[in-house]
């Protein structure tokens, strides 16, 4: 299995270079013509959320319909396929940015049963718990 790094993701996605895009695209095809899957790891989408946010003033639904494009693609692999369903639900449901939610799936999953933070927001989800004097 071959890796996707976010510059490939991010240019497949927003086609800011035509070029890059096209490049991208075409190099997806060839995966689809050789059954070949290409994985995303929670970092590459950690990151590809915060660049979307950041340089690309993408709302949250415009990213969560983004994530839900990605992994309806046959030749898209994600780590942790339950850590990005478990995204999408509560992407939708609750107000925290989705890289604290990205975060608490993604530690349910490696056996957390809670996380701490001083992030009020964050707080909010109900796996963290806000650390205070």
């Amino acid at each position: 299995m071959i890796a996707l790094d976010t510059n490939v993701i991010v240019r497949f996605l927003v086609r800011d270079d035509v070029e890059q895009a096209e490049i991208a695209r075409r190099r997806l095809k060839l995966a689809e013509s050789r059954r070949e899957r290409l994985r995303i790891t929670l970092l590459v989408l950690l990151e590809t959320i915060w660049v979307l946010e950041s340089a690309y003033d993408k709302s949250r639904t415009e990213i969560l319909v983004a994530i839900q494009l990605l992994r309806q693609m046959s030749v898209i692999a994600f780590e942790a396929d339950a850590v990005i369903e478990g995204l999408l639900h509560d992407g939708a449901k609750y107000k925290a940015d989705l890289s604290d939610i990205l975060i608490a799936h993604a530690a349910k999953q490696g056996g957390c049963v809670a996380g701490i933070t001083f992030d009020k927001d964050a707080a909010k989800l109900t796996f963290f718990e806000l650390l205070q004097a």
